[in-house]
């Protein structure tokens, strides 16, 4: 079955870098296409950057070149470098994996809550001005 396991999040101040962590186990190989979402109290969860297989990633428009999603397969790792974090950045942060036809090009940051099949608990963010 598989685990995944977010770690990293905390509390910075506006301008300030964060680097959020997922760690992936029981992994069959099936799940090609992996992300992070976040949600801020009382809106919907959306997505923020995804990465396939082939290396082939996404980011959401909103990202504006400020985060970074990245893996390290020997370590089985997900990472999502954040920079110059805003107060409207404060979510929980949830790591996600799903399979996909990846000749579909649908591993994409639209895919959203019900784009994915696996979860972990979250890591709150939190960004003060």
């Amino acid at each position: 079955q598989l685990q995944l396991v977010e770690s990293g999040g905390g509390s910075v101040e506006a301008g300030g870098s964060l680097r959020l962590s997922c760690a992936v186990s029981g992994d069959d190989g099936s799940r090609n296409c992996m992300g992070w979402l976040r949600q801020a109290p009382g809106k919907e969860r959306e997505g923020v950057a995804t990465i396939d297989t082939t290396g082939t990633i996404n980011y959401a428009e909103f990202m504006k070149g400020r985060f970074t999603i990245s893996q390290d397969k020997a370590k089985n790792t997900l990472y999502l470098q954040m920079n110059n974090l805003q107060p409207e950045d404060t979510a929980k942060y949830y790591c996600a994996a799903v399979s996909v036809p990846l000749w579909t090009k649908s591993c994409t940051a639209r895919r959203g809550s019900r784009g994915f099949s696996d979860w972990g608990q979250g890591t709150q963010v939190t960004v003060s001005s």
